[in-house]
């Protein structure tokens, strides 16, 4: 469980230059040299996921970043570059899984931004590792595998967000129950302190008996209203929750709906530059 108040929307951080960030070029030499995908996975479990990394996740890291180089594989990517790529997603996936909120937006600048470092010469801030053709090939392939499965990811790798609602009422007491225990003794008391004096009056013992019951009848009164309070309370709460689970189902589909789309623009715009 995460604390509500430290949940937040991080923003990107600034682009910077990735070459042989995380894989070698003794590395990349290994790689090159594997003929199957277990010899591939090894080299790049042993270079980039941590050794505290839970079974699950490291299978979902591991899939990620071997399409990845059989991806570039396919381009005919030099070893530089499979190197880059592959610490850009690593990056984004970072980003992404910094908070459970929905952050598809950063996401998409924060790499467009990174690709953009590795794609225009201008040292020491940036360099001209990718030519625009790839970049366009870059960027498709992270749309239709990377975006399209950015809700899995959130939840594989995001700690669970769990909302506690505490709610306080001025002028009532925090316990009934307590308080109305030594009430009850109290009349209880004063009845048995009433059968014990024998010797009262009449008058006496009827004024006594009077006075009890009056308090009595007071106890059940306020014990009605406080049941009465307790299931007014008791319903709106419901309802309050009923109705916020609502418009938070409700985002989750506008935000799954605008993902959606911006996928179908950004693939129509790569399918027209081509």
């Amino acid at each position: 469980m995460k604390p509500l108040e430290n949940i937040r929307v991080p923003q990107p951080p600034k682009a910077r230059v990735l070459l042989w960030a995380d894989l070698k070029h003794s590395d990349m030499e290994e790689i090159e040299k594997c003929n199957s995908i277990p010899e591939i996975e090894r080299i790049l479990c042993r270079a980039l996921l941590a050794s505290d990394v839970a079974q699950t996740k490291q299978r979902v890291l591991l899939e990620l970043y071997t399409n990845l180089v059989l991806f570039c594989r396919e381009q005919h990517f030099k070893r530089e570059q499979t190197s880059v790529l592959i610490s850009i997603i690593k990056n984004v996936h970072q980003f992404n899984t910094e908070t459970p909120l929905n952050n598809t937006d950063e996401c998409f600048t924060y790499c467009s931004e990174l690709l953009l470092c590795h794609s225009v010469r201008r040292p020491p801030f940036s360099i001209d590792l990718f030519s625009s053709e790839q970049v366009t090939e870059i960027l498709s392939y992270f749309i239709n595998t990377y975006m399209r499965h950015y809700f899995i990811y959130k939840y594989i790798f995001t700690p669970e967000v769990q909302l506690d609602i505490s709610l306080s009422y001025i002028g009532t007491p925090e316990d009934t129950d307590i308080e109305e225990t030594p009430q009850s003794e109290s009349v209880a008391d004063s009845k048995r302190e009433a059968e014990r004096e024998t010797e009262m009056d009449g008058e006496v013992q009827q004024s006594a008996a009077l006075e009890t019951t009056t308090e009595t009848d007071c106890l059940e009164q306020g014990s009605s209203s406080n049941s009465e309070l307790r299931t007014i309370v008791q319903k709106e709460v419901r309802d309050e929750v009923m109705r916020l689970t609502a418009q938070l189902q409700q985002r989750l589909q506008d935000s799954a709906d605008q993902l959606n789309n911006a996928i179908s623009k950004l693939e129509t715009n790569i399918q027209v530059k081509k």
